[in-house]
């Protein structure tokens, strides 16, 4: 079903080797020509035939041999622009018009034979939609929720009703897209929990008990994966579980063998003196009634009432002119639901605006009454109600959607790296007014809107994204055999199994066009014969460098890979002269290629951990296109300065532990497209630690025309934060324990963690007052307050009104022993009142005789 959007881009790439910078022999462009006006001539009727296709075989076989056809005609094109030595170039183009002649001849056929599988001239038009790219891209809230107050006020009774220590697991069980996601989200943040330490797991058809353990210790720790074995991440929860409370989410439950679900019980049962709720939410009653300590709860369907309820929020029904006589089909439309939230969301977004005529047929479409096959009976009218939505997406749209079926059900993906695959892919509607950047940012956009990708719950402020099931199973659906490496027309493929050639796992390796390796790759032979391939992900690692057979690879667009140490020859990378997105972590990466300058699509260039970069090549600042560079970690690379004059389309730029400095702030001035710059841990290696020239220097980067992101963190070292930092969307000073004084609105800064949260707090005295004023909008469970004799007032103290600070259960205030103080221990205490929400409260260093406190000081819970 994708035909429609494959033919568009490729009539675009034959319209882009026509006016392209390669000179064309006149009978080429000749025959070019024709082939455009024949693929249009078959465009005009894809309407029609995509739609018979759903119940009629011979349309669906016409579209595939269409479809095959445009990709044909797609690598055609792209052999024909590769080579760039000039026997090859010549040899090339002698070729050429046979291939066109016969390319020709073959579509002719395809475009004639339209009758014989009765396929018709379409006559609806539908208006083209521009993307709006005023919208906020990956940052789209969730509607409204509506009908499931009930079912979580009985959920929290239910929970309630567990008022004992120990581990409680509550399973919510139901079919796809119901909503139980939903409902475990309502619970997550209900107000009950707000002194709770929180966990949300996402578990998917996949299940790996260590993992599950791994991530809830980083949850609650901010600590890496400890280990492999399962008795110390069994130890660890014990620890990070005793005397807490905690509430856990495990995220789509599928595993339903016994002794395993057995082993997550015992693991979630630690910790003396804890109390932890565990809500599990599952498509399967067996599986919810094997896990739960406490009986399930079944969700029901919504009442038609209630999808028609979302039905008009997501269509903005209410602003309709026509909506007295919309009602009533939007009525009929709620009803075929199936009482499943996701259908109405989805089926709402996508009759925004639509006229009369639209509503009616999607009331009557045909898709509501084709059979439902045995696998997917209970969610026949969710996958159903998907399909119309995406029927009526954009062809270009439709293609960046199912290209997502590459994946896995539950991968986390993350929306810069999507857009730039599509971008690799062609998949990007041509546009004068955006550029291909701002409308991929509108389709992820438009994809969230339609509930086509849901925000990461463990991962939303990284731009991470997933799909639910279902609309998986849909991107797959309309995929068809497109993502299958068993397949003769494999076009898109994840290889998990990289010890075995590719043309083992595939018959035709020369057609796929992204290939993503999910293992570590041992040799070439795992994608070398993938000619033609425009993505290639190999994130996951290599043992040896590869990087001179990827150089064959000429069609190349997308390149990410890892390698730890392994020795990197850069003459490889150097010959991917189309490349517009590159990833590189490897330690064995000491140059870059000299030609990187001659890379003029580059557009994305991430270093981040090529820790032995020695310096950047004099070329570097051709690199005229780049708008994402990150050095971080590239602690000795030199030519940092130099590179950066040239590259006055930057947005994006991280140098992170980068030493080579010098000259810094004369490029970054002229810089000024960029919106996120990361200078974490390198200050002192511009300035050598001078106050006056750091602040000067963070309030020019402040009042560049675009900025948005600043990090300053690790630089710990006195400095001022000037108030032009106030005009950022995002301030980090993670670790930074010696800022002399902050702008008076802080809301946009952030310490390391959530919100205004500090956990380790040092004081630093400057020449009038300290920084302890800095604590004013802290929150969080934990608070350590140190070198408490650096106050030089108690006014400062009192301004952070401690005892206001309800969410705090462990306090630490510490003094130096033996330093110098500018106020008494007892008076400054007196302005420090604890919380009454302590759990913990431990002195040290403190000099004077006795202790001053409103509440009892025996009831305060002293260590």
């Amino acid at each position: 079903m994708l035909a429609s959007a494959v033919i568009k881009v490729v009539i675009g790439q034959i319209y882009s080797t026509i006016g392209g910078e390669i000179k064309l022999h006149k009978n080429t462009k000749k025959d070019l020509e024709h082939m455009k006006m024949t693929l249009e001539s078959v465009e005009a009727v894809l309407g029609d035939a995509e739609t018979r296709s759903v119940t009629d075989k011979s349309a669906l076989l016409w579209l595939k041999r269409l479809k095959d056809a445009m990709y044909d005609i797609s690598g055609m094109l792209d052999d024909f622009e590769a080579h760039t030595d000039l026997l090859a170039a010549t040899m090339n183009k002698l070729k050429m018009p046979r291939k066109m002649k016969k390319m020709q001849k073959r579509l002719q056929k395809i475009a004639d034979d339209r009758n014989n599988y009765h396929v018709l001239q379409e006559t609806r038009s539908e208006e083209k939609q521009v993307p709006d790219i005023r919208e906020t891209s990956g940052n789209v809230e969730e509607a409204e929720i509506i009908g499931r107050t009930d079912e979580k006020l009985e959920i929290l009774a239910r929970i309630s009703e567990s008022t004992t220590q120990g581990t409680t697991i509550l399973p919510i069980c139901g079919i796809g897209g119901i909503g139980k996601t939903t409902l475990a989200r309502l619970v997550f943040n209900d107000s009950e929990f707000k002194e709770y330490s929180k966990v949300w797991v996402y578990v998917s058809q996949k299940f790996e008990l260590k993992k599950i353990g791994n991530t809830i210790i980083s949850q609650l720790s901010q600590e890496k994966p400890i280990s492999d074995d399962l008795h110390s991440i069994h130890t660890r929860l014990r620890e990070l579980f005793t005397g807490k409370r905690i509430l856990i989410i495990l995220d789509d439950m599928w595993e339903n063998n016994p002794s395993h679900l057995q082993e997550l019980k015992d693991m979630l049962k630690q910790g003396e003196g804890s109390k932890v709720l565990v809500v599990v939410t599952t498509r399967e009653k067996s599986i919810a009634q094997e896990i739960g300590t406490v009986d399930p709860f079944e969700l029901p369907p919504l009442s038609d009432q209630m999808c028609w309820d979302i039905l008009k929020v997501k269509s903005k029904f209410e602003t309709r002119q026509d909506k007295e006589r919309l009602e009533l089909i939007g009525k009929e439309i709620a009803k075929k639901c199936g009482g499943v939230a996701l259908a109405a969301q989805s089926l709402g977004h996508m009759l925004k605006s639509k006229t009369y005529d639209i509503w009616d047929s999607i009331r009557s479409n045909h898709i509501w009454n084709l059979p439902a096959s045995k696998e997917t009976s209970s969610t026949h009218e969710v996958l159903a109600s998907l399909l119309l939505s995406y029927n009526f997406m954009s062809p270009h749209l439709k293609l960046c959607f199912a290209y997502c079926a590459i994946f896995p059900k539950g991968h986390s993906m993350i929306s810069d790296d999507l857009i730039h695959q599509w971008i690799a892919l062609g998949f990007m509607e041509p546009s004068s007014t955006f550029s291909t950047w701002q409308l991929g940012e509108s389709y992820i956009t438009k994809l969230l809107e339609m509930s086509f990708l849901q925000h990461s719950k463990t991962d939303a402020h990284f731009g991470r994204f997933i799909m639910h099931d279902l609309v998986h199973d849909l991107a797959r659906s309309v995929m068809a055999d497109e993502y299958n490496l068993e397949s003769p027309n494999c076009r898109y493929a994840c290889l998990t199994d990289c010890t075995k050639p590719l043309k083992s796992a595939t018959i035709s390796p020369a057609k796929i066009r992204a290939l993503h390796l999910a293992d570590k790759v041992s040799n070439s032979d795992a994608f070398s014969q993938a000619k033609h391939v425009r993505v290639l992900d190999f994130s996951i690692g290599c043992r040896h460098d590869l990087t001179v057979s990827i150089g064959e690879l000429k069609q190349l667009r997308y390149l990410s890979f890892s390698c730890g140490e392994v020795p990197i020859n850069p003459r490889g990378i150097g010959m991917l002269s189309k490349l517009n997105y590159l990833r590189i972590s490897s330690g064995g990466l000491r140059v870059l290629p000299e030609s990187i300058g001659e890379m003029k699509y580059l557009m994305h260039l991430d270093l981040l951990g090529c820790w032995n970069l020695e310096e950047l090549p004099l070329s570097f600042g051709n690199i005229r296109a780049l708008v994402y560079l990150d050095l971080s970690g590239c602690c000795d690379v030199s030519g940092i300065p130099k590179a950066l004059g040239g590259l006055t389309k930057l947005q994006h730029l991280g140098l992170s532990e980068c030493k080579d400095l010098r000259g810094l702030p004369d490029a970054i001035f002229n810089l000024t497209e960029l919106r996120y710059l990361n200078l974490s841990q390198c200050l002192k290696y511009i300035f050598d630690d001078s106050r006056d020239q750091t602040e000067s220097f963070i309030d020019r980067i402040c009042t560049l025309p675009n900025m948005k992101h600043l990090d300053l963190s690790a630089n710990d070292y006195p400095h001022i934060i000037p108030d032009s930092a106030s005009h950022l969307t995002k301030l980090w000073l993670y670790g930074c324990r010696q800022i002399i004084r902050l702008p008076e609105f802080v809301d946009n800064i952030h310490f390391g963690y959530s919100g205004a949260t500090m956990r380790d707090f040092s004081v630093y005295a400057g020449d009038t007052s300290s920084n302890i004023h800095m604590l004013e909008h802290a929150s969080g469970a934990e608070l350590s307050i140190s070198r408490l004799e650096n106050v030089k007032s108690p006014v400062e103290a009192r301004s952070i009104n401690l005892s206001e600070k309800q969410t705090i259960l462990e306090l630490r205030l510490w003094w130096t022993s033996g330093a110098n103080r500018s106020v008494d221990d007892m008076e400054l205490l007196t302005e420090l009142v604890p919380p009454t929400t302590l759990k913990t409260f431990d002195i040290g260093g403190y000099c004077s005789v006795g202790f001053f406190f409103e509440q009892p000081a025996e009831t305060l819970p002293f260590h």
